[in-house]
Formats: structure tokens, sequence, C-alpha cells
């Protein structure tokens, strides 16, 4: 069966104010935030190059790819790869958005075991999880209760101007959310008021 590289989200929308108030995010989504602060930051340094978002990064990047003789200035168990393509500890569960330029090191397959079982657990969050990210900060688990509250913090006075609208995420939005989260305070409405109409490309593997 053929799998796409894409996962959805659910917004609630405020067309009064066009902003976008939170998302309501499945396991899959939350499995890919928590694997995110396990990357060394270089991991995502040929993605922004790729669609021109990176600065003085890319720049250190580059001149340590094109030194030739740079192995005389590293310690004996360090290489240029190492540097440029780290290898990182992650379960060999696969995620449903999975980051380019991540090398998984050779212990990997010894993390994450289930106490009481020998197969390794599904990543993070268990099976049954649904959460909500408000604007994009903070991750809180879904109840009826914490919509309400977000509610009331967001100052919402008509409800009759909320809107609920599912979104499909690829490589692209992936990214565009990492560099928001680098920059802005209202992730979610930057990224996705604009690209709401559009249609996302999903890769096949």
């Amino acid at each position: 069966m053929e799998e796409t590289n894409c996962v959805s989200l659910k917004l609630l929308i405020d067309t009064e104010s066009q902003r976008v108030l939170f998302a309501e995010a499945g396991k899959e989504f939350i499995d890919f935030l928590l694997h995110i602060l396990a990357l060394p930051l270089g991991t995502f340094i040929p993605l922004f190059e790729k669609q021109g978002m990176l600065g003085s990064f890319g720049n250190i990047n580059e001149s340590i790819d094109n030194l030739r003789s740079i192995d005389d200035y590293l310690q004996p168990d360090v290489d240029k790869e190492t540097l440029l393509k780290a290898k990182v500890d992650i379960s060999g569960v696969p995620l449903q958005l999975e980051m380019p330029n991540v090398v998984s090191s050779a212990t990997s397959r010894k993390l994450y075991r289930c106490p009481r079982e020998s197969s390794r657990c599904d990543l993070q969050v268990a099976y049954d999880s649904t959460a909500i990210c408000p604007l994009c900060q903070e991750v809180k688990p879904m109840s009826t209760t914490s919509t309400f509250t977000l509610l009331n913090k967001f100052n919402v006075k008509e409800m009759g101007a909320l809107e609920e609208k599912v979104i499909v995420l690829g490589m692209d939005e992936v990214v565009k959310l990492l560099r928001a989260s680098l920059q802005s305070k209202s992730v979610l409405t930057d990224v996705f008021l604009p690209i709401l109409n559009q249609e996302v490309k999903c890769e096949t593997f």
C-alpha cells in the first residue's frame, strides 16, 4: 500500500480577527514535534538553504564543506561528515513526516523499548492521544475544558465568527513552520492563513 509523507491538522480560525487560534493535532504531528526537539541544528540547514531561508549558518556550513584539509583541525574521532550530517538516536518506528538529512545512529534500535515488551514503543505519544497547539507555542491535551479556556484567553466574543478547517501538511509546510517558530509568536496564522486554499503536494514512499 502506498503511503504519503503528509499529516493533517484541524485549525480553528477567527474569521473576524483573521487569525488561527489553535490547531487540533493527532499522534503523527505531535510525534513529529517531539522528534524535532531531538535533532541537531545542522539537520535543518539543507532544508532552509533550499528555500532561501538561511543566513550565516548556511555560510558556516558551506565553508566547512568546502575545506579540503579540515580533518587537520578536528579531533581524531571526528570527521567532516559527522559535522555536516549529524547522527541522532531516534526510534526505529517510522514517522508519518520524516525529515530529510537525518541519519540515525547504530544505537537507535536499542532505545525506546517498553518495560515489559521486547518490541519498541511507537515513538513518544499514545495512539489515542490528541492535542491542541494554541498559536503553535505550546502543546496541551485536547479536552472541552481546555478549548473553552483558550477561547477565553484569546478574548473571542463572537462564536459565529469561528470556522474549522482541515489542512494537509507536506514537507514544504513543515519547513515554513520551523522557520516561523524561530521568528514569530503567531506561527499558525503566519504560515497557514496565506495557504488555506492551496493544494499541498504529498511525497509518496
